[in-house]
């Protein structure tokens, strides 16, 4: 960034949650900066996934270049590990040559693991996850944390009840790795990268949050989501896959097959996008490296002055 000190290792992370503004922000300073962007989002990875995953479009970057958007087919599992190996080099590359980096933060988990380092879990096991779905599904409500309680009650106390895909991945690390996934995650590497980080948080009053939510998944749907989803369907995209799990997309199938109208699956989307807010900032808050301002802030506006101030 120019002149923000003598350290060639230095970054900028914009976290927040969904639909408060974080890649427009990254835009209009990486202009300013003349940075680039590092998307740690893991649906935007996937390439098709453009409408329903808030994926800025060629004109809205503005020739910025974006790093780790469509490097996957949505037929692939991308994993944090994944995730490492491919933004450890490009981040080490920009350094290199004096670029200054931007990481956007969707998703909390893959910042976590770029900048504090993680021991990356065991490849899917995607037999086991279809037999803990299916029995789950015969077994009381609740079974499933049930399961995990006796195998790793720490991880079982901060999972909801009905968060299946943890829970069942929680189910898999043990019999994989050996250990717990709560004591493998207290055993944490090297970090994958080792200079200073801004770390910059985005926020808002509830009420616009909700507003802005609102509005984001009407101009998807305006933008067509159902006949993104549609042509995902067709290149054989299904519940089995990963890509097909995010908010928008698990949805749509429903609708798609006739199990819901569309004014539902609209209302569906939005509770879940509102929820999925609201997880975001219980896991973003506790970390105290992350000042937080509001998305309105006009000092927003002057990147380069704030940065010092933080830096």
């Amino acid at each position: 960034m120019p002149k923000l000190g003598a350290d060639p290792n230095f970054l900028c992370v914009i976290h927040g949650p969904t639909a408060v503004g974080k890649s427009s922000l990254a835009v209009e300073w990486a202009l300013m900066l003349g940075a680039e962007i590092i998307s740690a989002d893991s649906m935007q990875v996937y390439r098709g996934m453009d409408i329903g995953t808030g994926k800025l479009t060629i004109p809205e970057r503005r020739g910025v270049p974006h790093h780790l958007l469509d490097v996957a087919e949505p037929t692939e599992n991308y994993s944090v590990a994944n995730f490492l190996r491919d933004a450890t080099p490009i981040l080490s590359d920009l350094l290199a040559r004096g670029i200054p980096v931007l990481v956007v933060g969707g998703t909390g988990y893959y910042v976590r693991a770029l900048i504090d380092g993680i021991v990356p879990g065991p490849p899917p096991d995607y037999r086991l996850r279809r037999r803990l779905a299916e029995e789950a599904r015969l077994r009381p409500e609740g079974w499933l944390r049930d399961e995990l309680r006796k195998v790793d009650p720490e991880r079982a106390e901060v999972l909801h009840p009905h968060d299946e895909k943890r829970l069942i991945r929680a189910l898999e690390f043990l019999p994989a790795t050996g250990v717990p996934m709560r004591a493998a995650a207290r055993r944490t590497s090297a970090p994958e990268w080792s200079g200073r980080a801004v770390r910059l948080g985005l926020t808002c009053d509830w009420r616009v949050l909700d507003e802005r939510i609102e509005r984001r998944v009407d101009a998807m749907l305006a933008r067509g989501l159902v006949e993104e989803v549609r042509a995902l369907l067709s290149r054989g995209c299904g519940p089995q896959h990963t890509a097909m799990q995010a908010i928008g997309y698990k949805e749509m199938v429903e609708h798609l097959a006739g199990r819901k109208s569309l004014s539902e699956t609209r209302g569906e989307i939005i509770r879940k996008s509102r929820r999925y807010a609201r997880r975001q900032m219980t896991w973003l808050r506790p970390d105290k490296r992350i000042r937080w301002m509001d998305a309105a802030d006009a000092s927003l506006r002057n990147p380069l002055r704030l940065l010092q101030e933080k830096s």
